[in-house]
């Protein structure tokens, strides 16, 4: 079995600061060395000259903290060389948080302080006290969203709490920012209850355009959401289930495509049975597959299993039409496409090869995926992952900007599946028919056109629902 080794990016990078001898030839012994420890070195920046030597700040790409450590350790047992100090770059960007807010207007004069402040702000809030509606227009309400969580579910790393999420959180809040232009704010929560969850949420939604809840367990999240959007009129998304679910469901039409099969003929099976799975059934059940069977970790969800949370009731009773059993690699036999939303290392070569002919597989754990590329590609006609370090990355930063934009600008009371099924499909006709392979079936995260696309497609599918309360502009 091929194992997929940790990716060389960014992320695990380090500069490490050196004072050289000033001799011919030990800058390349520096730069050997690395090499050697299976580093890549990347800039190279002279700090300055002292006695006889030469400061340098080196930037090495490494695998892992544990290979920054191994080239650490090499470099310094090099002669001539001495080992100043080191600094891993990612935590060097975190230093000091990744967001901040800044003013709009100036306040430098009297003036300035009058208007935007007391005495003036005051007939500002008796206009909204008037007029609730009319805090949209007179605030950040209508830009702004609360990015909500109570650090139960971060990534993969589990239940590490809310100061320890504040981080995703900030991330989070500088991607709205970087690719709808929305004002987004962590709310980190110290409870784990859901009412007190829901309560507090309610009672700071006055302040907020909408509400994307993170990183939070199921089958509470379920439960947190539904209740949110009942009892808010603003929306609320829970981007671990519904972006997921729409860029896979993107990336499937887009897949499909490529080999030549109709959504309402194929056999899907879903490993994975929490939020992110439970989302994807619902999605592509919208976009008209029939036949899905998914899997937990005791094999196929159907109606005759009596272990069921009602989550997974909700499964028995709307999936698996053929009430097939057996283990994840018993019912991916004769399958068109495989989801993974579960866990590392599940699948083997042999299982793709069982699966129908130009099979689709997507295999999004993270970091290492239910099953490696390498595996996967001799045999699957399309692969997708998670990561960036190969083709078609399912990625959900390439919908939930667009997703709020749209609703933030027609003033959408929530988002509904016709919205998300409307972003979907926005996501996968960014990527032009005469442009769509086998390597490319969903647009780069850094296309600046897509959320855009999203929003006027989530727009259009809000005013045809209903729930759009801002007039439709001609």
């Amino acid at each position: 079995m091929t194992v997929s080794q940790p990716p060389f990016n960014a992320s695990n990078s380090i500069i490490v600061r050196l004072k050289i001898d000033n001799k011919v030839g030990m800058l390349a012994n520096v730069n050997r060395v690395i090499s050697e420890m299976r580093g890549i070195v990347g800039a190279i920046d002279l700090v300055g000259p002292e006695d006889g030597v030469l400061v340098r700040d080196i930037s090495i790409f490494t695998n892992d903290p544990e290979h920054s450590d191994q080239i650490v350790t090499a470099i310094k047992n090099l002669p001539g060389v001495e080992f100043v100090n080191f600094s891993d770059r990612t935590f060097l960007v975190h230093l000091g948080g990744k967001i901040s807010i800044r003013n709009r207007i100036p306040v430098k004069t009297r003036d300035d302080l009058s208007m935007a402040y007391t005495p003036g702000v005051a007939r500002i809030c008796m206009e909204i006290h008037h007029d609730p509606e009319d805090a949209y227009k007179l605030t950040t309400k209508g830009n702004t969203v609360a990015v909500v969580t109570d650090g139960t579910a971060v990534l993969g790393l589990g239940n590490i709490g809310p100061k320890a999420a504040m981080p995703v959180m900030e991330g989070k809040a500088m991607l709205f920012k970087e690719f709808a232009d929305i004002d987004a704010w962590p709310i980190c929560l110290d409870t784990n209850d859901t009412e007190e969850i829901i309560r507090i949420v309610k009672a700071i939604a006055p302040g907020f355009g909408g509400i994307n809840l993170e990183d939070i367990s199921a089958p509470r999240c379920f439960e947190i959401e539904q209740r949110l959007r009942e009892e808010l009129d603003i929306p609320v998304f829970h981007d671990d289930q519904h972006g997921t679910a729409v860029v896979t469901t993107a990336a499937l039409i887009n897949a499909l495509k490529v080999v030549k099969k109709k959504a309402k003929n194929i056999k899907v099976v879903i490993a994975g049975a929490g939020a992110a799975g439970i989302a994807c059934t619902k999605m592509i059940l919208h976009l008209g597959v029939k036949n899905i069977v998914c899997c937990d970790s005791k094999g196929a969800i159907h109606t005759k299993r009596t272990d069921h949370n009602p989550s997974k009731q909700w499964l028995a009773e709307n999936t698996n039409p053929e009430l097939e059993s057996g283990t994840l690699k018993e019912v991916i036999a004769g399958a068109d496409v495989f989801l993974g939303v579960s866990a590392p290392n599940i699948l083997q070569q042999n299982d793709i090869k069982r699966m129908a002919k130009d099979s689709v597989v997507f295999a999004m754990s993270n970091p290492d995926p239910e099953i490696s590329p390498e595996e996967a590609l001799p045999v699957a006609a399309v692969m997708a992952t998670g990561r960036s370090d190969y083709p078609n990355q399912i990625n959900n930063v390439l919908c939930f900007p667009g997703i709020f934009r749209g609703a933030l600008d027609c003033r959408a009371s929530t988002i509904n599946e016709e919205m998300k099924l409307a972003a979907a499909h926005a996501i996968a006709e960014t990527v032009d028919d005469a442009h769509i392979s086998a390597d490319y079936i969903i647009p780069s995260v850094f296309d600046s056109t897509v959320a855009k696309k999203i929003s006027t497609a989530v727009q259009a599918a809000a005013y045809k629902t209903g729930v759009a309360l801002s007039k439709k502009s001609k």
